[in-house]
């Protein structure tokens, strides 16, 4: 017995050195210096179990089948794009860069003659979607990190409903591990299997029916498209604004959004991004669904150019779109993100537009919703405002949730990414490059908003936080860099 102990003893010691070992060589490669760092030291620290998480955790691979037929559905989007004309507009001097920064990275180019809406009310916003889904005579495409039937989006489903009841195609689709948070979600599938609604799960996580990836690697995109004709996107999920969730009941606790309402040449490139994530699901092709040039010009003077992003991507095109723009800044950058958790690049550009002049602002929530995420942003404050970044803090029980920014009084940028490392690398995220006519001002009007409604925080308050929560914060960000 004591023999086979020493033996036993003995091939542990063996293998921690082992594990150790092939983590120095292996995990550097192909992987951000941090996210790198981040893993070794969870490995060094505990060999064993930290080898097994990076096993679940430490790959965003979403599997050979689905990356190809993103990749064909990619390929097609570009070919029905190729043949569009540059589309000539008026704006600041790198809007062009930027452009053509956007057409690399998404396919899809910068398009005039969009008609937008902000808007910010978050039961104005499922209101409106349901009136646009109740005109509908062709097809109805939706997909939401988040989908829950209850009081306040009964009427939307119903619409889905009443439309595919008289001839309309109806196309849903929902993030299966984001949606199963949501109280109700197994009496909302089995409720959507008995109408003549078509739907899919995103991203399945069902090991036994041989659908596995990653865990955390999540389809977060919020899209509506009517007939082609008019489109909604941005922070906002198809949940009652309490997320059915009791706590947030019992504390009055709601989350405060923004959703922008397209008419114009752009609804056809959010279509394109819904027909591709309904391909990879389904198989499916849409067809027609991928022109881009069926949706008629506005004169209202507003351009649009649509960026996806997500694991399949070989760049991190919202957050490489994200830098070029705060980069390019010259006098004013204001910030919305209720999970600002940077990379070093994202991080520097920001702090390093406040120490050129530029004014810059960062709206966030005052009390966070999630506990690590909260905790890692909160590590990055410091930073922030000895570079001379103002941070705006959006006061309890609300949770702003809203993910826009602006720049200068030229471009403005909203969708469902948040600015944080997962939103960067793990989840698919759309966003919308918007400039030209008083979009921007738009914006600022929802800025000014937010500002009215916050209180700032000071350096010198920041300062006087305890040990405790200092150790915590700092023990958060290291997790942060997990990817």
């Amino acid at each position: 017995m004591d023999t086979v102990l020493v033996v036993v003893a003995a091939a542990l010691v063996v293998t921690d050195h082992l594990v150790k070992v092939l983590a120095l060589g292996v995990l550097p490669g192909n992987r951000k210096p941090s996210s790198a760092m981040a893993w070794l030291i969870l490995i060094l620290v505990i060999p064993l179990a930290g080898f097994v998480v990076f096993l679940f955790l430490g790959r965003t691979d979403v599997g050979g089948a689905r990356l190809a037929r993103q990749r064909e559905a990619d390929e097609a989007i570009r070919s029905a794009t190729d043949r569009l004309a540059p589309a000539d507009v008026t704006g600041p001097p790198y809007l062009d860069s930027i452009a053509a920064l956007g057409r690399n990275l998404g396919s899809l180019p910068l398009q005039d003659g969009n008609h937008v809406e902000l808007i910010a009310g978050y039961r104005e916003a499922i209101a409106a979607m349901t009136q646009a889904v109740g005109t509908a005579a062709s097809s109805v495409e939706v997909e939401f990190y988040i989908a829950a039937w209850d009081d306040v989006t009964g009427p939307f489903f119903e619409a889905l409903v009443a439309a595919a009841e008289r001839g309309v195609t109806v196309r849903l689709l929902l993030d299966h591990i984001g949606s199963r948070s949501i109280p109700g979600h197994r009496e909302l599938i089995a409720r959507l299997e008995g109408l003549p609604i078509q739907f899919h799960q995103m991203l399945p996580v069902r090991p036994l029916k041989g659908q596995f990836q990653r865990p955390d690697l999540r389809n977060h995109r919020k899209i509506v498209v009517v007939d082609g004709r008019v489109a909604f996107m941005g922070s906002q999920n198809l949940v009652e604004p309490g997320y059915n969730k009791p706590r947030n009941h019992q504390h009055g606790r709601e989350y405060v959004d923004l959703v922008a309402r397209i008419e114009g040449p752009t609804v056809n490139a959010l279509r394109a991004v819904f027909a591709k994530d309904w391909y990879i699901e389904s198989h499916e092709r849409t067809g027609d669904d991928i022109r881009p040039e069926t949706a008629p010009p506005h004169q209202d003077g507003v351009a649009g150019q649509v960026v996806p992003s997500g694991p399949g991507y070989a760049t991190e095109n919202n957050l490489r779109l994200f830098t070029a723009l705060i980069y390019s800044a010259q006098s004013r950058v204001s910030l919305t993100s209720p999970y600002f958790v940077p990379d070093e690049p994202l991080l520097y550009a920001v702090t390093t537009a406040a120490r050129r002049g530029v004014a810059v602002e960062l709206f966030v929530s005052e009390w966070g919703d999630q506990f690590m995420v909260s905790h890692a942003q909160c590590s990055y404050y410091q930073a922030l405002l000895e570079a001379g970044v103002r941070i705006h803090l959006y006061p309890p029980p609300w949770i702003l949730h809203s993910k826009h920014f602006s720049i200068d009084d030229d471009v403005a940028v909203i969708g469902s990414s948040n600015m944080d490392m997962r939103s960067f690398a793990l989840n698919y995220e759309v966003s919308l490059l918007l400039t030209g006519g008083d979009v921007v001002a738009r914006f600022r009007a929802v800025e000014d908003g937010y500002r009215a409604m916050t209180r700032e925080l000071t350096l010198d308050e920041w300062q006087q936080r305890s040990r405790g929560q200092r150790y915590l914060d700092n023990t958060m960000r290291l997790t942060a860099a997990l990817q």
